[in-house]
């Protein structure tokens, strides 16, 4: 049962009409989550521009898995680990990565790894990691933009991850089959 209002067009406020459209043509669908947000156009006009901003950074559709499903996983978002395995599955990523994610098990490379890691501490650690976490996360190829594109997809996260614990938001139906719950997760 949600806790807050899951709406469509025609329920939603005015200024919130213009993104959920903007949803359904790209989704063919408006995203549960999409519903949720519309009730404060600001919130939903957010998370879309910065969604866009993550697709558009340097990361390839690995590094966005990596990165939003590390996120996902340590939030234990019942809503955004399904969807995004879904998605991951239409950007072509790798399942093993996909489900390697879901049940923190080791990543594929050391690159992705490192990434998982230093994405994992900066969630952890509140964006206060180590020299010595950095100077890692550069040796295997990355720098400071690809730190700074980490905050701009924990940015993303937050406001689905928190908005969808709150609202309890349900899991669309294209992504049902992906489910998840914390304690299926092997340590």
């Amino acid at each position: 049962m949600t806790t807050l209002k899951v709406h469509d067009i025609e329920s939603a406020p005015e200024e919130s009409k213009p993104f959920l459209q903007k949803s359904l043509k790209g989704f063919g669908m408006i995203p549960g989550l999409h519903g949720v947000l519309a009730s404060s156009p600001g919130i939903l006009e957010a998370y879309q521009t910065l969604h866009q901003l993550f697709v558009d950074s340097s990361f390839n559709n690995e590094e966005l898995t990596v990165v939003w499903q590390t996120i996902n996983v340590e939030h234990e978002c019942h809503y955004c680990i399904p969807a995004h395995t879904g998605i991951a599955h239409m950007m072509k990523v790798d399942p093993e990565l996909s489900e390697a994610l879901r049940n923190r098990t080791p990543m594929p490379t050391e690159k992705l790894q490192v990434l998982h890691e230093t994405t994992l501490s900066i969630v952890r650690n509140r964006g206060n990691i180590s020299e010595e976490e950095l100077n890692r996360f550069y040796a295997v190829g990355y720098g400071q933009r690809q730190v700074l594109e980490i905050i701009l997809g924990l940015s993303q996260k937050v406001i689905s991850n928190y908005s969808n614990h709150i609202a309890n938001t349900p899991v669309d139906a294209p992504f049902q089959k992906f489910a998840w719950k914390p304690e299926t997760i092997v340590s």
